[in-house]
This record gives C-alpha cells, structure tokens and sequence, in this order.
C-alpha cells in the first residue's frame, strides 16, 4: 500500500454490524499517515451511527452509505457506483484507488469499476472465489498487509542475474517459471514475422524445462508461438492468455472470448480497408486480438493511425485497448489478462501451493499484469535497458541477459535436485 507524489490510494471498507478488527483500524490510521485520503463505502442506512458508536468517524473524509443507494439513485453492489461516487468525492480517478473488500460482491464492485487495485479480506474461507471474483491480493487479516511509503511499482530494480542467489529456492521448494516471448526470449525486430528463436535460446529453454515447468505466455497466436518456440513438453498461452493450451495427460485446451470472434472478424476488415493507405502500418489479425504495427510507419503518420483505432475502437464498444511497444491491440473487454492467465496455468498445473513460487520474465506494458499477479507471492523480472515504473523485483537488461540467466538457473535448479 502506498502513494506516490501528488497521488492518493483510495481505502475503501466495508462495514460489518458493530465489530471493529483492531488490525484494519490500525492500517487504516497508518495509511492516513502517509498522506492518502480515505472513505467508507456501506450498505448499511446506519453507517454514520455505527461508526460514531464505534469512535471511528475521524477516520474517513467521505463516507457512501445505504442513504446514498436506491431508485434514481447509485445502484448497490456489485456494481460499482457507490465506490465509483466515492472516489469522485475524494477526487481521485478509479485507477489511483484501492479497495479493501471481504465480500464477493464487492470485490466484483471494484473489478467492474476498474480500481486500481482490489485487496480481498478472506474470513470465511473464500479466498479463491474472491480471486475468481477479481481480487487483486487476499489476505486473511488486514496485518498481513507490509505498507509502506512508496507506490506499489518501483522505479528502481536490481540485476536478476547479481541476485540468482535470492531467486533460486531452497531445498523442498519449487520455481514455475512464465515468460513473454517477443523482447524477452527473442529481440524487437521490425516486423513480428522475424523474430526467431536462436537455437541457443531453445536448447536453454528445453535444459531448464528439464528442471521445473515452464510456460510461455506471448500476445501471439497460439499456433504461432508454439511453433516458434518448438518445445512440445512446455506450456503455452497465445493472445495475451486468451488462449491457453497445457500438454500431458489431461490435453486440456482453455479459450476466453470465442464469442468475440465475429466481431472481431468485423473489425479487422474495417481496419484493413481504413489503414491500408498509411505506408508501414500492418494489421495483425491473431485469434483473440488485432494487433496495428505501426513501428515501420513515418512519424507525422502515427497520430493518424491512432486516430483511425480510436475511432474504429468507438464504434466497437466491446472491444477494449491495450498497447505495447509501438503496437495497439484491440481485444474483447472482458476481465483477462496475461496475470489472469498465468493464475489459471498455476491451478490446472496444480502450482498453487506455498511450496511453489512463480517467476515471471517479460519486457512490455502487458506483462505488468503479470508482474502484479503473483506480487507478493512470486518473483517478477522486467527486460529493459534503463529502469522504469514496473510491479517487477528484478531487471535484466535485453534477451541476451535474459538467456545468460535462465542458463544459470537452471545450472542451479539442478544442483538443488541432485
């Protein structure tokens, strides 16, 4: 938890009858400390008394309550309003807030709101419903939580290769490993059609897969990146974890978003025929997604490309943006993500367990998601030439460092084993 300069985080709490938890009192008063603004969030009509009762009132700048909820008014949970009127009372965007939530429908509240983060409180025994229901982090007690003065991603990482010591496990633990595959195991290159995994990379990637599983998880298509990478006892999730293949006995085959499939046939014709005059610019239809290309395209032409996908993006309100390195990628609005694949891949490879830690490698906008889904629990490493905001712990600076590391690890891996 925490804030950056000239940016507040957003506590949102929703109230229980008359029971006060000592430890979300505390966060909540440490999290004042810091300088961020906070509200209460409540179904209740009774809000106000409870928390006068309770001599807890002093504790919020705004409070949304029963009074605030009915017809013609804001709608209750799991919709978003009451947080949403929240956070415009503090006057900060739903991205700049956090919520903190112990029930199911309010955690759906703060997904379909888009907050920018959405803490669940597990008192029942419904940790991986509040996962499945769009909480971000699930702890049990509020004290779990490390706060700290200092916004979640981190401007400054430390070499993933100087500290290989602190990532390879001890004896009895295990590491999933998850990488992106363009400017992580392969470089950027002009056109994605040319970016090819050297054999050294594959013969790294097949010793380290001998050793603890691995996955790639790309925005290419899955066809595509399977046959690229060519190493059939690996897992692999194409268009950004919409598409997800796992090997072995089970063969199971996950897909999210087929009924966008004719919309977005639709779509990817419309911007072939609205973009075909911008010289350099390539429309990249993949299964899940359309990716525009405009690295090859003259400067003074971008904005116009820009313009034409956020109009053809308008007419097509069930799409959503995403972007990367000189690429926008239109892909059906539903809650997945590349975090939200890897989640899935650790439960159907049975990897949720606290004697496993995952490790993620990816160098774009995308994997942040990625980054911040195993935040806390595993180990996050951005490939990048000078440091950057990012969710990551570590860095490694292109694909070349990206391969002296796995090589090294698995070196490891395998003096662990034996």
């Amino acid at each position: 938890l925490g804030n950056r300069k000239n940016e507040h985080f957003l506590a949102l709490v929703r109230q229980e009858g008359v029971d006060v938890y000592p430890s979300t009192v505390d966060l909540i008063r440490h999290v004042r400390g810091l300088g961020m603004k906070t509200a209460i969030v409540s179904s209740s009509q009774n809000c106000a008394e409870i928390l006068d009762a309770a001599h807890l009132s002093d504790l919020f700048d705004v409070r949304v309550d029963g009074n605030d909820i009915g017809p013609g008014a804001l709608k209750g949970k799991p919709e978003p309003d009451i947080f949403l009127e929240a956070a415009h009372r503090l006057g900060v965007d739903a991205g700049q807030a956090l919520i903190v939530e112990d029930a199911l429908s309010g955690v759906e509240a703060g997904r379909r709101g888009k907050f920018g983060c959405v803490i669940g409180v597990d008192r029942d025994g419904q940790a991986e419903a509040l996962r499945n229901h769009g909480a971000d982090t699930v702890v049990t007690d509020l004290g779990e939580l490390d706060c700290q003065d200092d916004h979640p991603s981190q401007d400054f990482t430390e070499s993933a290769i100087s500290y290989l010591g602190r990532i390879v496990p001890t004896k009895g633990k295990q590491l999933a490993v998850f990488l992106d595959y363009d400017g992580t195991l392969t470089p950027i290159v002009a056109r994605p059609d040319l970016a090819r995994l050297s054999e050294s990379m594959r013969a790294t990637l097949i010793r380290l897969s001998r050793v603890c599983p691995l996955a790639v998880i790309s925005g290419r298509d899955l066809a595509d990146v399977q046959s690229r990478v060519g190493i059939e006892t690996i897992f692999y999730a194409g268009s950004h974890g919409f598409d997800i293949a796992v090997p072995g006995k089970a063969h199971i085959r996950f897909e999210q978003g087929t009924e966008y499939l004719s919309l977005l046939d639709e779509t990817e014709k419309e911007l072939h025929r609205r973009l075909s005059a911008v010289e350099g610019c390539l429309v990249e239809r993949k299964r899940f997604s359309i990716a525009v290309h405009y690295r090859l395209v003259e400067l003074s032409a971008v904005p116009q490309v820009k313009e034409i996908v956020a109009d053809t993006l308008h007419e097509h309100m069930q799409l959503r943006l995403s972007k990367g390195k000189k690429v926008y990628e239109l892909q059906p609005n539903i809650d997945w993500d590349k975090g939200k694949a890897l989640r899935w891949l650790l439960k159907a490879l049975e990897l949720d367990r606290p004697e496993v830690t995952p490790l993620y490698i990816g160098d774009d906008v995308t994997d942040e998601d990625a980054f911040a889904a195993i935040r806390g629990e595993g180990i996050g490493i951005l490939v990048a030439e000078s440091d950057k905001p990012t969710q990551a712990h570590y860095r490694l600076n292109n694909p070349d460092e990206v391969q002296r590391f796995l090589h090294a690890l698995a070196e490891r891996l395998e003096a662990v084993i034996e």
